[in-house]
């Protein structure tokens, strides 16, 4: 099977909504097992399930029902297509969703009469107004299908057309990060951004409330019209929100525009905001979340191979001061995450070498399965490349690990900071015309020769990551910057813990180790080695504290 295809995927939803029709077609395209448990329990039972109603009672079909979920959840590939009140109870909705995708089909109730065929033969519709039992028995179950992120409209399509909607999810993976007050679910898969507000109903956020969609000039022209017309299908109300494009406006300033923005859109606590964009949106969106009226719920729509891989999880938000990248800032763990790989093919070639730069970082720190899938360049034009679902996955296993293990980066998430030291001081220093991921990546490979230098690593080593990230079209020198203000720029850096630098150094692929004390001679002689310029006695080498 290719990756992925263990995961179950399960239709749900009210009855007459074609749940087993859809569920055969998607079966019969993916070539995987189908499972209709209405169907399994009459044939476990001996009889159809109105007998089973009518003899033995709800409850009794109930149990059966119950058992078969906690069944199927230990099943791997199948679709699966359960009867229309399986996912009501909490514990049956956990169980499927812990081994796969549900997906809930939705219908208009004179849809859902007319295929029921007058619901004679449905045991809850037998009443004098089968409409009235409808409408009764889907206001009852409303709660618990809104708790699905998934949901499709099936009213006035066939089922062909239905299971082209449905294909698209069995390639969807979810990643669960825990921390301190909950935890959130990263959602990754192809055609998911016309689904953000099913995504963010899931995630808690109140029917009939506001969301600050904030984006920017780039983005917004691109994206926002369907993720609004999502979050008003699942009963939100959004509010256009805009803040400028690029590093140089992740600003105080900017923040207090968009706290104006919310002030007039009528946001309370209850509302939430949700980062459309890179990196920058998310930072910037992510602090006015946390901020707002003492905190709201925020939510991550990351448009940018960068912040898919790297911003959009963990919880760190933040703004620049003139003095360096992110002083500002707060931990604003998000509700929900939705990460759709399509938007990944309108990133100019540059934007998208500077995410590689991260997702290469995370292969070498813990993944180097994938690091080895990414050394040696990519297969296709980076105008065409779109980065697939499991590899996006992979890499945010590493940091979700990561980041649940050490949530306020107290001690081992530091580790993410792998060629953050240099690459911070040298975006600084290019007034950040140089892309994060750009001075990141120069960061690693001067990370890998002072840990070769220092006899951490073997020096061949140091080839391998150069190769891998030049292959991608990824700087590996620097830039002719002076090295007493490389030195400067860095000394100002959140990193910092008193008057040392705390670095990150890979010690083969797949480890690297943190807080390291690396000698200033150690450091100027890579750097000058790299590129920079040795202009001593302009600047002082002193960390200013």
């Amino acid at each position: 099977m290719s990756p992925g295809t263990s995961d179950n995927l399960i239709l749900t939803g009210f009855m007459g909504t074609g749940k087993t029709a859809v569920g055969r077609l998607v079966a019969e395209r993916l070539g995987r097992p189908f499972l209709d448990m209405d169907a399994e329990i009459e044939a476990r039972a001996g009889k159809s399930i109105a007998a089973i109603f009518s003899e033995d009672g709800e409850v009794a079909f109930r149990t059966l029902e119950n058992a078969l979920c906690r069944q199927v959840s230990r099943l791997e590939g199948r679709i699966v297509a359960t009867g229309g009140g399986a996912v009501v109870d909490p514990a049956n909705r956990e169980r499927l969703a812990g081994n796969g995708q549900i997906v809930c089909l939705t219908a208009g109730v004179d849809q859902i009469l007319d295929r029921v065929a007058g619901a004679f033969s449905r045991p809850l519709l037998q009443a004098p107004d089968p409409r009235a039992a409808a409408e009764r028995l889907l206001r009852l179950r409303e709660e618990a299908y809104a708790t699905i992120p998934w949901q499709i409209d099936t009213t006035g399509l066939s089922p062909q057309q239905v299971a082209a909607q449905v294909l698209p999810f069995a390639e969807v993976r979810t990643l669960t990060v825990h921390h301190a007050a909950g935890a959130y679910p990263i959602h990754i898969g192809s055609q998911l951004l016309p689904h953000a507000g099913g995504a963010l109903r899931s995630a808690g956020a109140p029917h009939g409330s506001r969301v600050a969609v904030v984006s920017n000039p780039v983005v917004a022209p691109l994206y926002r019209a369907p993720v609004e017309t999502s979050l008003r299908a699942a009963g939100f109300e959004p509010v256009s929100c805009s803040v400028p494009d690029g590093e140089q406006h992740k600003t105080l300033a900017t923040m207090a525009g968009l706290y104006e923005q919310f002030l007039a859109g009528g946001l309370d606590r209850h509302d939430t905001v949700l980062a459309l964009g890179g990196g920058v949106t998310g930072d910037i969106a992510g602090l006015a979340a946390a901020t707002y009226l003492r905190g709201i719920r925020f939510a991550q729509v990351p448009t940018t191979l960068l912040a898919m891989v790297d911003a959009s999880v963990g919880g760190k938000t933040g703004v620049d001061l003139p003095a360096g990248k992110n002083l500002v800032g707060a931990f604003k763990q998000p509700a929900v995450v939705l990460i759709d790989p399509d938007v990944l093919g309108t990133l100019p070639p540059r934007e998208v070498r500077a995410g590689i730069a991260e997702t290469i970082k995370h292969g070498i720190i813990d993944a180097p399965d994938l690091f080895a899938e990414l050394e040696n360049g990519p297969a296709v034009s980076l105008d065409a490349f779109v980065m697939s679902s499991a590899q996006l996955a992979r890499a945010l296993e590493v940091k979700t690990r990561i980041v649940e293990q050490d949530p306020l980066e107290q001690s081992r998430r530091a580790v993410l900071n792998l060629g953050h030291t240099v690459g911070h001081g040298l975006e600084r220093l290019s007034a950040y015309q140089l892309r994060h991921g750009e001075a990141v990546a120069i960061g690693i490979v001067a990370a890998t020769r002072i840990a070769a230098a220092m006899g951490l690593a073997a020096p061949d080593l140091i080839g391998r990551i150069e190769t891998g990230l030049g292959s991608w079209g990824l700087p590996v020198h620097c830039p002719p910057v002076s090295f007493p203000a490389l030195w400067d720029a860095m000394a100002h850096d959140k990193k910092r813990r008193g008057r040392s630098l705390r670095w990150v150094l890979p010690r083969a692929i797949g480890k690297a180790t943190v807080d390291h004390e690396i000698p200033l001679e150690t450091v100027r002689t890579v750097m000058i080695e790299m590129g920079a310029v040795d202009r001593t006695g302009e600047e002082s080498y002193e960390v200013n504290t």
